[in-house]
């Protein structure tokens, strides 16, 4: 996570990363990330005023029928959990969030199309198992997204991006996961190990 001053914006801004999250209860701040493939659940605390913003890129680790749980939040069911655990921590309570989800572009092969597929199932999946609301999304389609999230007001600025320099970073970033992924599973020989794909 980068943190610094959008002189555009004239605020205090977190930058996230694959594999980042971030609660806070700062008001005056904004958070944004670029997606590719990856998906961002932005989560606010209506009652308590506790925001929290995520960017991850596969749904799980999966061997064989059972989910891996480890600290990596490049995973969905991961980073999930550890961004309500920390709103938790600044005092949010699950009983009061709403969600607005972005991301999943088809912006890479057929591959990773499916593993944008499964990125979204997962989210919209995760929010309903928790009985967070979801009052905005934007997924799918073939660009990837720059989005801002305004705590202070639930409001998500979004710039869509066709595949040029702005997104070719990110969409390396997701690439170079996903290859290691799959040199993990050559490595172990474990057919139980899912890609999602």
């Amino acid at each position: 996570m980068k943190k610094g001053l959008n002189k555009q914006l004239n605020k205090l801004t977190y930058e996230l990363f694959a594999g980042d999250y971030y609660a806070t209860n700062e008001r005056d701040i904004v958070m944004s990330t670029l997606l590719g493939s990856c998906i961002s659940v932005c989560l606010l605390d209506t009652v308590n005023k506790v925001a929290g913003m995520n960017h991850f890129m596969l749904p799980s680790a999966v061997r064989g029928n059972d989910i891996i749980f480890n600290e990596d939040a490049r995973y969905g069911i991961q980073s999930m959990e550890m961004m309500i655990n920390a709103m938790m921590k600044k005092g949010a309570h699950r009983l009061y969030l709403k969600a607005k989800v972005f991301g999943g572009g088809k912006v890479l092969d057929t591959t990773t199309s499916n593993v944008a597929k499964s990125n979204i199932e997962f989210a919209i999946n995760y929010l309903k198992m928790e009985d967070i609301p979801i009052l905005a999304k934007d997924v799918g389609g073939e660009s990837g997204r720059k989005i801002y999230f305004f705590p202070d007001t639930f409001e998500i600025y979004l710039k869509r991006i066709r595949y040029n320099k702005t997104l070719e970073h990110a969409v390396a970033r997701e690439r170079q996961f996903l290859d290691w992924m799959k040199k993990q599973k050559a490595s172990t020989n474990d057919d139980n190990l899912t890609l999602f794909d």
